[in-house]
């Protein structure tokens, strides 16, 4: 029972008094009223009786819009805008949340306002929140506070999180048009063979000739799809759920899939200027945040999108920290990590400019995987129409063969 309550999250408004006496007011997210109570007080504030109450309609459940990376990536530009102009952070937060078209990112606006009043630093704040914000953009934030240059990071934080959507968009784009395709197909070709076959098997048994082979083996698919339906679709169900737990689960199938991924033709060099996009990208947005090479790895695996090169980055990592260089280390393994960006990465190191090579790098593998979705998409257009053709026109011929040699008999 106590596992079942902690789970759910409840969202409190309250009012404390802060040590200079002011009183200051927010939201918190958390399971009871109590663990609202004992955050208050860590952070230095002193709730006042009865001003901790549960928030109508407060219970986080699917109703609740969810938190887009754009979103993420429209707060970063534009409190990086209002501390530019000169905005103090708190009432950029107020200009920023109030009003939000996504009331949950509003709520998330609010409750980082809180925390940063109550004398917590904004990197602080946003490591409350690890769903939303990752270590990567966290220790960016941190490097932006210390630095003295906070705008200058969230900038390069919202083009980080911009371009990495519009990677992910492009990705999208490639896979979602011949699925919808396929299911279209499998739909169609299942109504046909469920509720259309039968009633031209009934016609068909008045004929009382031979039927052509071809429909029988249809007439024989029908049949057998009819008396095996739940046990299908119970098998279906249990296929997609094991296949998506054990790619959640299994370490070991994950790295098989994503070998497989880099392997298949057209899809292997999507994935793995995807997966190199990702790479230079994100180390220089770390690098040029001043974040060490050997400290910035971890984020940069964790960006990586495939667990091959996941692997491969923290060999990087435990390469540089040896004393290696990051072009010595990228050329021991050249079937993962192109010329290109090895001879970049050398030149970057030796002029001094290694975060601005690496955003070229970034910038040409983008664009590279911009031109193999639109080179997938049209390759796989007219062998989807000609699939279609054959499946689901060759259900409808199989119906109609008899019916022509009737015809032709006639």
């Amino acid at each position: 029972m106590a596992k079942a309550k902690k789970a759910k999250s409840i969202t409190f408004t309250w009012e404390c008094t802060n040590a200079k006496g002011g009183t200051v007011k927010g939201e918190t997210t958390a399971a009871s009223a109590d663990i609202v109570k004992a955050q208050l007080r860590k952070q230095g504030l002193t709730p006042k009786k009865g001003k901790i109450r549960k928030k109508s309609g407060s219970l986080l459940g699917s109703r609740a819009k969810p938190i887009t990376t754009n979103d993420i990536a429209v707060f970063s530009r534009q409190l990086a805008t209002m501390i530019k102009a000169g905005v103090p952070m708190v009432q950029a937060f107020d200009i920023v949340g109030q009003g939000h078209s996504n009331p949950s990112m509003g709520k998330l606006i609010m409750q980082l306002k809180a925390d940063v009043e109550a004398g917590g630093t904004l990197a602080s704040a946003l490591s409350q929140h690890p769903a939303h914000f990752d270590d990567l953009f966290v220790s960016l934030v941190d490097a932006g506070e210390q630095s003295g240059a906070l705008e200058t990071l969230l900038e390069k934080v919202a083009t980080y999180k911009e371009k990495s959507e519009a990677l992910k968009t492009k990705i999208k784009k490639a896979m979602t048009y011949p699925i919808t395709v396929l299911m279209f197909a499998v739909v169609v070709s299942a109504v046909l063979l469920i509720f259309v076959i039968p009633i031209f098997a009934e016609m068909f048994e008045g004929f009382g000739a031979e039927l052509p082979a071809f429909t029988k083996f249809v007439v024989g698919l029908s049949d057998g799809l009819i008396a095996n339906i739940w046990p299908l679709i119970g098998i279906i169900v249990a296929s997609i759920f094991g296949f998506r737990q054990l790619k959640t689960r299994s370490p070991a199938f994950r790295e098989g899939m994503d070998k497989l991924a880099l392997k298949l033709p057209a899809v292997g060099s999507l994935t793995s200027n995807a997966a190199i996009a990702r790479f230079s990208r994100t180390l220089a947005t770390m690098f040029a945040a001043g974040v060490p090479l050997v400290e910035a790895m971890d984020s940069v695996a964790g960006a990586a999108g495939n667990s091959v090169y996941k692997k491969a980055i923290l060999q990087l990592r435990d390469d540089i920290a040896a004393g290696t260089t990051l072009q010595a280390s990228l050329s021991q393994n050249k079937d993962l990590f192109p010329n290109m960006l090895i001879q970049m990465v050398g030149i970057g190191e030796e002029s001094g400019a290694l975060d601005e090579m690496l955003d070229k790098v970034a910038e040409y593998y983008e664009a590279a995987v911009d031109d193999a979705v639109d080179n997938l998409t049209a390759m796989l257009e007219p062998l989807i129409m000609a699939f279609l053709a054959v499946v689901v026109g060759g259900l409808v011929i199989a119906m109609y063969l008899p019916i022509f040699k009737m015809g032709a008999v006639m």
